[in-house]
């Protein structure tokens, strides 16, 4: 997402018709008020003009009769779409969510590169093992000698932007709301120290760049975090910090005024909680994971799943969760291969045929748990990583697909639903690997907008 200028382009496609509306409804009160000031000019016995129309926004669900696409009649629309060679090798799998019927599907079985579509499973395994509504809770106890500690909790969330300032996660909770609380207490704070041993293990992946921290995409996975590891926290490429536990204490002793350097220990069992804030929702926190692509928190999340389900805490941990999480759930594991769960890495092996499937479960009606995934995905045109894409090209899917992107290089992926044309809805799976992803996203988009053209029969 490249911040406000994206927004501005999705948000056209809702702004055009409010603008209009508005028009339309100031003039209908002006007439109003013109034939109220003249009204005794009025014949009598004429009628009233009528009050200035009003506008009730509202939700209409999806007809469950609405006609299905047949197999033949999407591979006959699909045809132009898939004959595309910017595709390079192309595997997917396309299905119907009312009947869960797959209607197309091409080596659907194929381990491919998923890049970041592998957080469709990572988001899909928390909300089956998780509580929706799980908080975290981050903590400062007190040490010796006026020391306080900041004990990691795995909140990646946690920002260290100052009161009423803007965060990038929803509800996040802040560094300034600790030490206002620790002022309270009338602590005499003589130095900040973290505790990082709510995680254990390497922090970094073997097959990750560490160019990758600079570079905007990750950063040294600890207990403690804030705002993903940010320098700047509001952009969503900005370089990451290589130490973000001390960098969350630096912002907490700054915060409370202490000079000293932040130091590394381990809290006391019973030591006194003289602080604490808690993060937003699981499902607030895989909604901003997912429409961000948040490699950081999506790391977080599977350790996550892991402590509460008692793994190791850990990020080897976490990818046995995720696996465990959807395999108990009756997903087919078979044949993928993990070597995140945020698709940073190139050695990830996922099937188009397991993403749809993940997918449709979501979008039909059989397994509560993974319905709010369709509210995660970013939605072509207007929010997250589709923000840019069905915008100027392939216009006709702006605002009616909404899928999960990944990319890396030589590996373009697309994966979620799109309602067509004649209401009903299809889920997807598309994976592109061996060409460039400037030309292959295109080319994935495209085949999402014939879904949406198609009446396919």
């Amino acid at each position: 997402m490249a911040g406000s200028a994206r927004s501005r382009k999705g948000l056209l496609w809702t702004l055009v018709p409010v603008v209009v509306l508005i028009v339309v409804a100031a003039i209908v009160l002006v007439i109003a008020l013109r034939v109220d000031q003249d009204s005794d000019a009025l014949p009598e016995g004429a009628v009233p003009q009528p009050s200035p129309a009003s506008l009730t926004p509202r939700i209409n669900p999806v007809a469950a009769d609405a006609p299905s696409p047949t197999p033949d009649g999407v591979r006959a629309d699909l045809t132009q779409a898939l004959a595309n060679p910017d595709l390079g090798q192309l595997s997917g799998e396309i299905s119907d969510a009312v009947s869960g019927q797959t209607l197309w599907s091409a080596t659907p079985s194929r381990p491919m590169v998923p890049a970041s579509t592998i957080k469709v499973l990572t988001a899909s395994a928390a909300l089956v093992a998780l509580p929706h509504d799980k908080r975290i809770t981050t903590t400062v106890v007190a040490g010796a000698g006026g020391q306080v500690i900041l004990v990691g909790a795995g909140d990646p969330t946690l920002s260290a932007q100052p009161a009423g300032a803007q965060t990038f996660f929803t509800d996040a909770p802040r560094i300034s709301e600790l030490a206002d609380q620790i002022k309270k207490a009338g602590i005499n704070v003589t130095s900040v120290a973290v505790d990082t041993s709510g995680f254990s293990g390497p922090t970094m992946a073997q097959s990750w760049d560490p160019a990758d921290i600079a570079g905007g995409n990750i950063t040294p996975i600890e207990s403690l975090i804030a705002d993903s590891g940010r320098i700047d926290p509001l952009e969503i490429d900005s370089p990451r910090t290589a130490t973000p536990a001390v960098t969350a204490g630096a912002a907490l002793a700054s915060a409370l005024g202490v000079d000293s350097a932040v130091a590394q220990a381990t809290a006391p069992a019973e030591a006194q909680v003289i602080a604490q804030v808690e993060s937003a929702p699981l499902v607030t926190r895989l909604g901003d994971m997912m429409r961000a692509s948040d490699n950081v928190l999506a790391e977080t999340v599977s350790i996550e799943i892991a402590a509460a389900t008692g793994g190791r805490p850990t990020m080897a941990g976490g990818i046995d969760a995720v696996r465990k999480a959807l395999s108990d759930y009756g997903f087919n594991m078979n044949g993928t291969v993990f070597a995140d769960v945020s698709g940073l890495s190139e050695d990830n092996r996922i099937s188009a045929g397991l993403l749809d499937k993940v997918v449709n479960a979501g979008a039909g009606t059989a397994q509560p748990k993974l319905r709010p995934l369709l509210d995660m995905l970013p939605v072509a045109g207007a929010t997250g990583t589709l923000a840019e894409r069905f915008a100027t090209e392939n216009q006709a899917g702006a605002g009616w697909v909404r899928a999960k992107t990944g990319t890396l290089t030589g590996a373009s992926a697309l994966v979620g639903v799109v309602q067509t044309r004649e209401g009903r809805v299809l889920s997807f799976a598309l994976m592109s690997n061996g060409t460039s992803p400037d030309v292959a996203r295109p080319a994935l988009d495209a085949i999402a907008v014939a879904l949406r053209d198609c009446g396919c029969r």
